[in-house]
């Protein structure tokens, strides 16, 4: 089946040239020595924010050996037709750029930030989705000083194709759903998955889905964490394995690290996450691909904290590709992007952009990079309480067979089940999420 149309419309190359007064104002700070930043906006959307860097008058542009982005708007079939709707029946529809000095943030409820200026940028996204286009690249003229002379602005804004494979559990990953391949109104089964209990001691488990694991497999599930028993409260030997339609296993996920409430708590704290192993089959074994961790976040966020990293071959420590937080409340997207800010209400990742950690300007010719660049994959995450059945957007460029997509999925099965995991002790889960659910009072 073909992939669905989407379309990746970047924000990028910031940079602010600011006129040096002859005489400036004592009283005032001038914008150069203090921090800039925008707010980015396209109507329907979350509005993004980001860094403006200043450019000193005597560079032409801003000093970047690459292009840094640093907002992302993803546009599916649908978004663009509501974008080209709206487009007959009012003005063109345009992005909306406006940009402040000062640090971002509120004091007492006020914005902190003094607005310098706005930018707008029309857009005509017709096409977009074969065919890249850029629409505005180089300088702008924002504001006036008492002189009249203006700051200058510069941004590159495009849009560029970015097919995705679409998958949707008819269910949720605890109760052994299918997954469908969605393509416009048409859907048809590409998966099953199998939830089990791994290694819990029950001898009337419900189902054991790992049944062909070997040796091997164990050893690396050993080696990434631990199945020993822990006092006081935990949640341990989940696992959901994905089939294609034959029946044969393609990936699996297995929490190989119990999720254990922190001593005088009821949650999983980030100093002792819980963690996942997700697999994929080779060499008549399974093979470590990336590991999940997880963990409740404390403080006015209270939300689902992960970070995922991916396991290079024949070594142990991994390279995080995401690092963020979901609503516990609200939900959200788990998302891998290695382009920028994806807009998906997440937290960035916290490392500088010249590390492997980071989620802005990537190393490309180092390892994982070469192989994973852009938008990598989404899936939804519902909060907690709410019933979830994932949809999983893969780029069609990560996806050469069908191993490569089962593990996403088995991914994406994950993050959902660590929603469940990281609920407070003192709440009760579904009964399919206890090995014996007969016991239950």
């Amino acid at each position: 089946m073909d992939p669905c149309p989407f379309v990746r419309l970047t924000v990028g190359n910031l940079g602010l040239k600011i006129p040096v007064a002859t005489k400036p104002a004592r009283s005032v700070v001038h914008p150069s020595s203090s921090p800039c930043f925008c707010k980015i906006k396209l109507k329907g959307f979350p509005v993004q924010t980001g860094v403006v860097p200043f450019v000193p008058p005597e560079n032409r542009s801003p000093d970047n050996q690459q292009q840094t982005v640093t907002a992302t708007f993803h546009l599916n079939k649908s978004d663009l037709e509501k974008l080209a709707a709206k487009s007959i029946f009012a003005k063109k529809i345009c992005l909306k750029i406006s940009i402040y000095t000062g640090r971002r943030g509120t004091t007492c409820g006020v914005n902190s930030g003094k607005l310098l200026g706005k930018v707008s940028v029309p857009l005509d996204l017709a096409g977009t989705e074969s065919k890249a286009s850029v629409f505005h690249n180089g300088w702008i003229c924002v504001g006036k000083d008492a002189k009249g002379s203006s700051a200058q602005f510069h941004l590159n804004v495009k849009a560029e194709p970015d097919p995705r494979f679409v998958f949707q559990f008819d269910g949720e990953p605890e109760c052994s759903p299918q997954v469908f391949q969605i393509q416009g109104n048409i859907k048809q089964p590409v998966f099953t998955c199998k939830f089990s209990f791994r290694n819990t001691g029950d001898r009337n488990q419900r189902s054991r889905s790992l049944q062909s694991e070997t040796s091997g497999a164990r050893s690396w599930l050993s080696s990434f964490g631990s199945e020993r028993e822990r006092p006081g409260k935990e949640r341990k030997g989940w696992s959901i394995t994905v089939h294609d339609l034959s029946g044969s296993p393609v990936a699996t996920a297995s929490m190989v690290t119990p999720f254990v409430a922190s001593p005088g708590s009821d949650r999983v704290s980030r100093s002792n996450p819980g963690s996942w192993l997700i697999l994929r089959p080779g060499d008549d074994t399974w093979k470590p691909w990336g590991r999940l961790e997880a963990w409740r976040e404390r403080g006015a966020s209270d939300g689902l904290g992960y970070r995922f990293e991916l396991i290079p071959d024949s070594a142990a420590a991994g390279i995080v590709l995401a690092e963020s937080t979901i609503s516990s409340n609200k939900g959200g997207k788990f998302c891998i992007d290695l382009g920028a800010n994806s807009g998906n209400g997440g937290r960035a990742t916290p490392s500088p952009a010249c590390s492997p950690r980071s989620s802005g300007d990537y190393g490309h010719g180092l390892w994982p990079y070469c192989m994973y660049r852009g938008f990598v994959m989404s899936a939804g995450v519902e909060g907690e309480g709410k019933c979830s059945k994932p949809n999983v957007e893969v780029s069609v460029q990560h996806v050469s067979c069908t191993e490569d997509a089962a593990a996403f999925v088995a991914l994406a099965a994950a993050i959902d089940l660590s929603m469940d995991a990281c609920r407070l002790f003192s709440q009760r889960l579904r009964k399919e999420l206890y090995p014996n659910p007969d016991l239950l009072g």
